[in-house]
């Protein structure tokens, strides 16, 4: 099963629904590892360190960051950057299907945008 890390602002609605739909689900938030404080490059690397695949809405700048980290040639366990105008249903609907149909070493060093 997959591993995350959602960061501070992903929509906590999509949170709540993921682990509604998969109670088993290895999901953790920034707040709940007292990561909230830091930038984006410390919490990629906590990730990495830690297996995590982070769930973000930040299109901004944490891509920026994680083709950054790969550049320099440091792992990245995945980045999912989902669109915060993506309905909460669809964005639950496609992070199931990728937590059912995948594992988590197909998703090192990869950017993924939602939706599919």
């Amino acid at each position: 099963m997959l591993r995350f890390l959602s960061d501070e602002n992903l929509n906590g609605d999509i949170v709540r629904g993921l682990l509604l739909r998969q109670p088993d689900l290895d999901l953790l938030r920034v707040q709940d590892v007292g990561l909230q404080e830091l930038d984006d490059p410390a919490i990629l690397d906590w990730a990495a360190n830690n297996e995590r695949i982070v769930l973000t809405h930040d299109r901004a700048t944490m891509p920026d960051f994680a083709y950054a980290r790969l550049l320099k040639g440091q792992q990245m366990s995945g980045l999912f950057v989902i669109n915060d105008r993506i309905l909460v249903r669809q964005a639950i609907e496609e992070l199931i299907l990728l937590i059912t149909c995948s594992e988590q070493k197909e998703w090192k060093n990869i950017v993924l945008y939602l939706p599919l």
